[in-house]
């Protein structure tokens, strides 16, 4: 008995090692492909997280095909999604709020409602936002209202944002031209609202055309990380990334190991996605370089 108790001594109980971090996470769903919470879902859980997806839209595949089907949710209709959600009783072991494409400006005020009633049960909750909105290149591609309500209500409120570039320098109206205009306008963004900001993608003149770069910034400090261009377009890409940064920042993890975690899975798992040739995220195919990436990256304190 003496020798069986000194090999367990340390272990966690049944209930530590059965307990896992939560989220509520509000955004699209395809049917077919990888977006929204479509391929933000299946990330998180393979990270140990528990995920309730609350859909704003159900469509057949991604807008990046020029045709689709399937409905926008009506706002009311999340709202009563969430609603149902509480009245089982679970909010107060929500750890975060995740919301990213919305649909329609009024759901907008659903995903900020559902922030409250989660902190009214979970004073600790966070509130991750990414802001999706548009890109360079193709510039807005949501409905109206959507920009100026995220710019206006959803900074203030948001623990963590992860804008693109395009979407950096809307939200501060500022125009960055160098690294450091990045890094000032992401101080700024967080002087409005949120204490965590990753920028997912820090596109510069003059930066080596053969590297992708992402920015976080927090209290502690800023970070930057590098790794290769792949030369293809993919979809869904901002949506993995802010489900890998928000699990790893919701461990208590360093700013600068979130980070590089974060860009070592999402290269890891584009890679896999370009040697099979495929249009969607191979995120079934390359669901263990979401735990474990073959290939790592190091982010460098700027």
């Amino acid at each position: 008995m003496d020798s069986v108790s000194s090999v367990t001594q340390g272990r966690p109980t049944v209930a530590e090692s059965m307990s896992m971090t939560q989220i509520l996470s509000i955004q699209s769903a395809v049917a077919y492909g990888f977006a929204g919470n479509s391929a933000a879902i299946f990330p998180l859980r393979r990270l140990g997280v528990d995920a309730w997806p609350v859909l704003t839209v159900n469509f057949s595949n991604h807008t990046g095909y020029g045709a689709w089907r399937g409905p926008h949710i009506a706002a009311s209709d999340v709202w009563q999604v969430v609603q149902g959600v509480d009245d089982r009783g679970v909010l107060a072991e929500c750890d975060a709020v995740l919301s990213g494409y919305l649909g329609a400006a009024d759901i907008g005020q659903v995903v900020l409602d559902a922030v409250d009633l989660t902190r009214s049960r979970n004073p600790k909750a966070v509130y991750c936002a990414d802001p999706v909105m548009g890109d360079v290149g193709r510039g807005f591609y949501v409905g109206e209202g959507i920009p100026e309500f995220m710019r206006e209500h959803q900074v203030p409120r948001a623990t963590i944002m992860t804008p693109n570039l395009f979407e950096l320098e809307f939200l501060t109206g500022r125009t960055t031209n160098s690294l450091q205009d990045v890094i000032e306008a992401a101080a700024e963004l967080r002087s409005k609202g949120p204490s965590t900001v990753l920028v997912t993608s820090v596109a510069v003149p003059g930066q080596d055309t053969n590297t992708v770069r992402m920015l976080a910034l927090d209290d502690a400090g800023c970070y930057l990380v590098e790794t290769p261009l792949i030369d293809r377009s993919f979809t869904g890409t901002g949506d993995l990334t802010t489900a890998v940064f928000l699990a790893h920042w919701l461990r208590g993890e360093p700013l600068q190991d979130v980070l590089s975690a974060t860009a070592s899975v999402v290269y890891s798992v584009l890679d896999v996605t370009n040697q099979l040739g495929r249009y969607e995220l191979a995120l079934v195919q390359a669901q263990d370089d979401i735990v474990t990436p073959r290939h790592t990256f190091q982010a460098v304190a700027v």
